[in-house]
């Protein structure tokens, strides 16, 4: 593979990874995320 087509590769799944961040945004599941985060380290590692 040549270094043009791994620089192409980079950028595609940058821009991909991109647009999922945006959707997931847009569809409110950052409240999700991070209701999960708090009962990981409330539950399994056992902070607070």
């Amino acid at each position: 593979m040549s270094r043009n087509n791994k620089i192409a590769v980079q950028v595609l799944g940058l821009c991909v990874a991109a647009v999922m961040i945006i959707y997931g945004v847009s569809r409110g599941e950052t409240v999700i995320i991070f209701n999960k985060a708090v009962n990981i380290c409330l539950e399994c590692i056992g902070l607070g």
